[in-house]
């Protein structure tokens, strides 16, 4: 298991390198985030190519990895636009996403975390007015 390259495809991955995924996943390699849970390297392809229809110039900068064994987590920031009639506004996501190998290599797990409340419903206009104001009445 090299993590270097998945570091790299998944740093610079466009519309033109989804295909990559095929030799760094396993067949049958698991994909898991907060809204999606497929098998297979087809599913997984299918996720990747929906991000570019869905947000603008998407890009992934990892910002650190840890190996271990047959795992690796990288902490990564997702950098995307969202179309808002003629205007992009700029969208960041922090989160982690876990690795698990399988003897040839490649990837057989890949398990996205990251706060869906903080990074995304916060930002929606009105949903994020109402999860801000339950935040504030619940904190200490």
């Amino acid at each position: 298991m090299l993590i270097d390259p998945l570091v790299e495809f998944f740093e610079s991955v466009s519309p033109e390198t989804v295909s990559r995924i095929a030799d760094l996943y396993a067949v049958d390699a698991r994909f898991k985030d907060p809204f999606n849970d497929v098998n297979g390297v087809p599913a997984i392809e299918h996720i990747f190519r929906h991000m570019f229809t869905q947000v603008e110039a998407p890009r992934f900068v990892v910002s650190e990895r840890i190996v271990q064994g047959d795992s690796a987590m990288l902490v990564w920031t997702f950098e995307f636009g969202v179309r808002v009639g003629k205007t992009v506004r700029p969208q960041l996501v922090n989160g982690v996403t876990h690795f698990q190998f399988n003897c040839e290599g490649k990837v057989s797990l890949h398990r996205d975390y990251w706060d869906t409340g903080e990074e995304l419903y916060m930002k929606l206009p009105v949903l994020g007015w109402l999860l801000r104001a339950l935040k504030r009445r619940l904190a200490a």
